[in-house]
């Protein structure tokens, strides 16, 4: 049977019940492969970097089993334009901490409201490029849940079945330039959407928690 198959709601609550909220959210981990990066491209990554928090929303659609919510960010936008991302961004000083960062975003962003949200885990603290240190937060949301899109972050969003993820298949290792230097990095694509850099290391590492 594939994992597909067996993940249910309560299946996904016991998989991350013992992950917390990260005291440091700047005390991040590095994605799979870096230690084949060359040291000054891993020195950028963990050098001063501001923290951040996104949603990975899950979406259990009757007879159909779970789907991630994704959004493709706006052309206009100064970092990752154009990108497919979570919901979410840095955290800001009114935020009690990055869970609170991950839920207001994602309201201002496509408008789920914190309450259609129970959070049921949170993945390690991770890198980007442009020195941001992510904090995914995992959350279940309502399937009758209805989106209004601030459409000057979001250009649109959209659901990929988790079975998609499930399926090794799917994924695709490619070279990408990181700071002058090659670097291997897994990237997904799926109805003309290209799913990679921090977006697909967050989805890799979700798989792991889940498929333990």
């Amino acid at each position: 049977m594939s994992h597909s198959q067996i993940i249910t709601r309560a299946g996904l609550c016991r998989r991350l019940a013992g992950t917390e909220l990260p005291s440091d959210p700047t005390n991040v981990v590095m994605p799979p492969g870096s230690k084949r990066w060359p040291a000054h491209v891993r020195e950028q990554l963990t050098a001063s970097l501001i923290p951040a928090g996104v949603l990975v929303p899950l979406i259990e659609r009757s007879g159909l089993g779970f789907s991630m919510l994704l959004t493709q960010r706006s052309a206009e936008l100064k970092h990752h334009a154009g990108q497919v991302s979570f919901p979410g961004g840095r955290m800001d000083p009114g935020d009690g901490d990055i869970r609170d960062t991950a839920l207001r975003e994602t309201f201002e962003e496509v408008g789920i409201a914190r309450e259609s949200v129970s959070v049921i885990g949170y993945l390690d603290p991770m890198p980007t490029i442009t020195g941001y240190a992510v904090t995914p937060v995992v959350g279940l949301v309502d399937e009758s849940i209805e989106l209004a899109v601030d459409t000057s972050e979001v250009e649109c969003a959209f659901e990929v079945p988790l079975a998609f993820f499930l399926d090794a298949r799917h994924r695709r290792v490619i070279e990408r330039d990181v700071r002058g230097e090659s670097v291997p990095l897994i990237e997904f694509h799926y109805e003309g959407q290209r799913i990679w850099g921090a977006t697909a290391f967050i989805i890799l590492e979700f798989l792991k928690v889940i498929k333990k």
